[in-house]
């Protein structure tokens, strides 16, 4: 217990987001239990995408399963590997397509979060722009012996920065991206606050109209609903070009397009994944990762679901072994399952002693109390089908709050109320309204 050494803003995060059901964006790495051949696959399509390559996976199950924890925790494997990340939940107001600009509302999201190992917490653009010009800098400067207020420093400077724009041109929207780019490089030079700003509003896609662009900086586009798929390939290329191993992109809550009612939006918004599939699958993106997360109904519904589209059902379904039982890991689509009960008695001992930890007491509960509150956890009506990590982990958090707050308060009496009959009809609740969600 003594030995655990963790900073007090990361236990305060990690205790705050998990008493709240939430995923912690910080300290992931101290409660992260189980999926060992998940984290594998993902890791391999990371290195697969840091040499050229792309890569695509659906991360599917259950609410409350650990789609979103495995998410956030390979976005932050990512950084650490000087990858340049960007994610966002979809929503009725963020898809992928929409008559609304849907499509570019999730664009913008995704760079309000773009992230890197420096920039953890989202909006990175500029730092990672002013960091390609300091590098450049930094390597003229050691390669010609040139000083800070040599005037050849800003002139060689210039030339490398267009050599890596010019080579884009002739990447769809290339032409576009480059100009911009090239603005805000002299907008940096030349310190005119007003022309880097215009620049950074286009590349995060905030400009409604094309008049608008042209008069604040010249430009006769804008990213829209149709084109911003095709900037983040733009992007992708850009940051290995600028020296990071490539992007990747983390969109949660891929429900809310299963959710869609309107049958012929629905499916524009199906189409476009069925893009972004292709695209990575045949080598149409460079240096790109997409990783989705949604529930297995988002998925596997054949009225409404990826597989009521058949170019994504055949695309997706599982290859023949894979159906007979097998695991595939390979395959675009990685299914979550319950941890074992010994992933969760784990689980359980890292929360004891980070609850410990962070109110600054001696951790009192031991293996068999931890056992027997996972066993009445497990055995609970409905647990089967409805119990996940969340639940387990939100209940857990509840009980070591009620024994920290009321020290007369007793491990086996609170433990008993849970295993009262009443328990069960609380369950069912919730199956209910998990099963609400789905009606049509």
């Amino acid at each position: 217990m003594n030995q655990l050494k963790i900073p007090k803003r990361l236990t305060t995060a990690l205790v705050n987001s998990l008493t709240a059901g939430v995923v912690p964006r910080v300290g992931l790495e101290h409660i992260a239990v189980g999926r060992k051949p998940e984290v594998e696959a993902i890791l391999r399509d990371m290195d697969s995408i840091a040499e050229g390559g792309a890569a695509f996976r659906l991360i599917t199950g259950r609410y409350g399963s650990g789609k979103s924890f495995l998410l956030q925790t390979i976005r932050n494997y990512a950084m650490d590997r000087d990858f340049v990340v960007a994610d966002a939940d979809l929503s009725p107001e963020r898809r992928l397509v929409g008559t609304k600009g849907q499509g570019l509302a999730t664009y913008r999201e995704l760079m309000s979060n773009l992230s890197t190992r420096t920039r953890p917490d989202g909006g990175a653009l500029e730092a990672v722009l002013q960091r390609w010009f300091s590098t450049i800098q930094q390597a003229v400067m050691q390669e010609q012996g040139l000083r800070p207020d040599d005037p050849a420093l800003g002139i060689e400077v210039e030339q490398r920065i267009y050599k890596v724009t010019n080579d884009m041109h002739a990447m769809v929207h290339g032409f576009d991206f480059a100009k911009v780019m090239a603005a805000y490089w002299n907008g940096y030079k030349h310190g005119e606050d007003e022309i880097k700003e215009a620049a950074l509003r286009w590349l995060r896609g905030e400009y409604a109209t094309k008049t608008e662009a042209r008069s604040e900086l010249g430009a006769g586009v804008i990213i829209d609903d149709d084109s911003w798929y095709d900037y983040i390939k733009l992007w992708s290329e850009f940051m290995a070009r600028i020296g990071y191993k490539g992007l990747l992109l983390f969109i949660d809550e891929g429900v809310n397009l299963y959710k869609i009612t309107n049958s012929v939006s629905r499916q524009n918004n199906y189409e476009k994944l069925l893009t972004m599939f292709n695209d990575t699958m045949q080598g149409q993106a460079e240096y790109l990762g997409i990783f989705v997360g949604g529930t297995p109904q988002f998925v596997e519904d054949e009225r409404r679901g990826l597989f009521s589209y058949d170019a994504l059902r055949t695309r997706l379904i599982d290859g023949r072994y894979s159906a007979a039982g097998y695991r595939n890991y390979t395959g675009p689509i990685i299914r979550l399952e319950m941890l074992s009960h010994e992933e969760i008695l784990i689980l359980l001992q890292k929360l004891t002693r980070i609850h410990a930890l962070h109110f600054g007491y001696n951790a009192a509960l031991v293996d068999e109390q931890l056992i027997r509150f996972m066993e009445e956890a497990t055995s609970r009506l409905g647990a089967d089908e409805l119990l996940t990590p969340r639940e387990v982990i939100r209940d857990f958090m509840d009980l070591l709050h009620t024994l920290h707050q009321h020290p007369d308060a007793s491990f086996d009496d609170l433990l008993a109320e849970r295993e009262a009959p009443a328990s069960g009809s609380s369950t069912a609740a919730e199956a209910d309204d998990f099963l609400a969600d789905f009606e049509l």
